[in-house]
């Protein structure tokens, strides 16, 4: 098995839309009370990503996502809140773990991998959710607008991996699955404390 179909196969057992909150949110089941906290907690991770690519050395993107942290205050902000310390246990962990493995390249290529390959697709959810069932501002778009298609990032780094030795390759799919859980069980914390 090459080392693409290994990392999908980690990301499709996790895979977001499949989430109970996002498939809320498609639905426009969500309270706004959960957008909020979302956007509250969710923006500590937003604005780990431009480190997760200066590991790899890659001063564009890095921009990109420093940009990327401004459009997501605006997504809080056309929420009345703003972006703040996580207090949701399940999103510390998620953090915790972002930090640790952005901390060098191999497991960040992995981590950031599980992240950016499912970003066109949540972000065409959530956006598609947004304007159907919620009378937000317009600011609470850009971002998701974006990442809807925003493929490249994710075809970045498999060109990146494939560079590596492949006996590197086991530790990058490890990365992958640690980060995929990670994000799948923060979004259980915001929607266990916002819809339970």
């Amino acid at each position: 098995m090459d080392f693409k179909q290994a990392l999908d196969n980690k990301v499709a057992d996790y895979d977001l839309l499949n989430h109970p909150f996002y498939q809320a949110w498609s639905a426009g089941e969500l309270p706004i009370e959960a957008l909020q906290s979302y956007a509250r907690e969710y923006g500590a991770l937003i604005s780990m990503m431009p480190k997760g690519w200066e590991t790899l050395n890659d001063a564009e993107i890095a921009a990109e996502e420093t940009e990327h942290i401004d459009m997501w205050a605006d997504f809080a902000d056309g929420l009345d809140t703003t972006v703040s310390e996580a207090q949701i246990p399940e999103v510390k962990a998620l953090l915790e773990t972002t930090d640790k493995l952005f901390s060098e390249p191999t497991t960040a290529l992995g981590a950031l991998y599980a992240f950016e390959v499912q970003q066109p697709a949540t972000a065409q959810s959530k956006l598609a959710g947004l304007k159907e069932f919620y009378q937000l501002p317009e600011t609470v778009e850009p971002y998701f607008e974006t990442h809807s298609h925003n493929e490249h990032e994710a075809e970045k780094l498999l060109a990146y991996i494939g560079t590596l030795p492949s006996e590197s390759h086991a530790t990058v799919v490890q990365a992958c699955e640690q980060m995929s859980v990670a994000l799948w069980d923060a979004l259980t914390g915001i929607h266990d404390a916002e819809c339970a």
